[in-house]
């Protein structure tokens, strides 16, 4: 017996805890990096950027994303501001808050909120949305401009903030991709191009930077990482199956096309009067047109080209990448190529719904980033230059007292909504705010409007149907509609009710036949109510008879 035998160890096999860290044939070609965000982003972001803005350029689902986004988002209004400020004794300052909405109604029109005069508030809000999408982040710079306001906002492109600066100053900040950072990774400023980078302009004039401090700029990016300086743009995930489907349906397209195009060919021994449109390698090359025919060179044989696309597995393809593209873009495929095929009620409700989420995100992105912060500025400046008759020591009383509201969302079935809001609202487990919320209203707003309506409609002597809130009306009801001579006249039926009705609780008893194959069934069905509202019910069935 081998005594050292005893002593020796036995082979570890080591085996890793994850198997996606594993190694070896099925993960060769699985090359992941362990670069910061910063260094990730500074390599790719320029291509990035170039090919997101062609997409959306030239891609038709790149452009319907894009548009979805702005639609959902922004919608026709944009976010709009209410101011609920107080005085000291607890009541609502009406002067004070409509001074300043007053105000920011008439910024936001075209010629005011932009430096070029071009856009209003609602379009700059759809160019946050687009760019962000598109270029990964915005840049807005907060400029004190000439007008009424002293106040206007500069849009400028992500180009301008070279990449490739990167420095470490003597005050011992650092410019990571041209953005000027404290100890804390705290934007202290940011160093911009002069000129665009790709303007013609800019390749006499140099390359020089102008320095803007961080609190005259608004930088707006979706972080992915901890320690990021600039933002990936969102269609990121998603472009090389976009470029690679719009090739293909292009592909597809031209065959279909061609297949469709060439009618024949003639043939000569000679092949006299034969003249191709074009040479390319002193080859001949003819185009496909409608309803030629074209002749042949001699010596040319001509294999016949009969392709039939598009093929009949084209449609399920397309559609499979497309769900793969929704997926990373963040939408329902019904959504991203805007087909109802097959749809039912169901799904389209389901992703109707998450698609809504998806957007709420965003709308909640575009408040606390773009719109909070712009407002805050215009209010310190209209107070600072006497645009309106509220001092400035009064900022933080309007500002904090500011309620900005998104557009609100259509339901796919809106009479089951209403009466799931009628039922939450009488059971206490919704607010008319709430209620009002998912459509992007103000219950205060509201209120006036019925107001307003219940007046115009007093001064013209108008009688409306119904009022809201269960007030009482009398309701007249006219039964029309297609009556032959053998059928009996039916006379008009007018129902008035008492506003000064008595509830009553008296069961009711409903008294019913059924006829079913020749039977007939009996059916009593008592009705119970509470306070004059039907709470319940009891039936009782009797013998059938022959």
């Amino acid at each position: 017996m081998n005594i050292l035998g005893l002593f020796k160890r036995k082979k570890q096999i080591k085996k890793r805890v994850y198997a996606g860290a594993a190694t070896g044939r099925l993960f060769s070609d699985f090359i992941a990096s362990s670069q910061s965000a910063d260094e990730e982003i500074r390599g790719a972001l320029k291509t990035l950027r170039n090919r997101c803005r062609d997409l959306s350029r030239n891609n038709e689902y790149a452009r319907r994303f894009i548009n979805l986004s702005k639609a959902n988002v922004v919608g026709d209004r944009g976010v709009t501001l209410q101011v609920k400020a107080r005085n000291d004794n607890g009541s609502m300052d009406v002067v004070g808050n409509s001074i300043i909405e007053n105000a920011w109604k008439k910024w936001g029109r075209i010629g005011y909120c932009t430096v070029d005069g071009r856009m209003s508030w609602v379009d700059a809000q759809r160019l946050f949305v687009e760019t962000l999408i598109r270029d990964g982040e915005v840049l807005v710079r907060l400029v004190k401009y000439p007008n009424e306001f002293g106040f206007a906002l500069e849009f400028i492109e992500s180009d301008l903030l070279d990449e490739e600066y990167n420095l470490i100053l003597s005050n011992g900040n650092r410019i990571r991709m041209g953005v000027e950072l404290d100890k804390f990774n705290r934007p202290v400023a940011y160093h911009l191009f002069t000129s665009h980078p790709g303007d013609n302009q800019s390749q006499w004039m140099g390359r020089t930077y102008n320095r803007v401090p961080a609190d005259k700029m608004i930088h707006c990016f979706l972080p992915e990482r901890a320690m990021q300086t600039r933002g990936a743009p969102w269609m990121a995930p998603a472009i090389s199956s976009l470029k690679m489907l719009h090739g293909y349906r292009e592909a597809e397209l031209v065959a279909a096309r061609v297949g469709a195009s060439k009618m024949g060919f003639f043939t000569s021994p000679g092949g006299d009067g034969f003249q191709p449109d074009d040479m390319q390698d002193k080859v001949p090359i003819m185009e496909a047109e409608p309803g030629t025919f074209h002749q042949l060179p001699d010596g040319v044989n001509f294999t016949q080209f009969d392709p039939t696309h598009p093929t009949s597995a084209f449609a399920d393809f397309e559609k499979a990448v497309l769900r793969g593209i929704a997926s990373g873009l963040g939408v329902s495929y019904t959504s991203l190529a805007n087909d109802l095929e097959g749809v039912s009620y169901s799904s389209i409700r389901q992703g109707a719904l998450e698609d809504r989420d998806q957007w709420k995100v965003v709308q909640d992105f575009l408040i606390q980033h773009f719109v909070e912060p712009v407002f805050r500025e215009f209010l310190m400046k209209i107070m600072e230059n006497g645009a309106i008759n509220i001092p400035a020591s009064r900022f933080d009383k309007f500002a904090d007292a500011t309620i900005f509201r998104a557009r609100g969302f259509q339901w796919v079935d809106p009479l089951k909504e209403m009466n799931a809001a009628v039922i939450g609202i009488n059971n206490g487990i919704l607010s008319l705010q709430d209620v009002a919320n998912q459509y992007g209203r103000d219950v205060e707003e509201t209120f006036d409007q019925i107001q307003a309506e219940k007046e115009m409609a007093a001064n013209y002597g108008v009688k409306l149907a119904f009022e809201p809130f269960g007030a009482k009306m009398p309701v007249q009801a006219e039964i029309e509609g297609d009556q032959s001579a053998d059928e009996p006249q039916r006379s008009e039926q007018v129902i008035n009710i008492n506003p000064d009705f008595t509830i009553k609780n008296d069961p009711m008893e409903l008294n019913l036949k059924i006829e079913n194959n020749g039977k007939i069934r009996k059916k009593k069905i008592k009705l119970i109510r509470e306070n004059g509202i039907v709470i319940g019910a009891e039936s009782e069935e009797d013998e059938v008879e022959e």
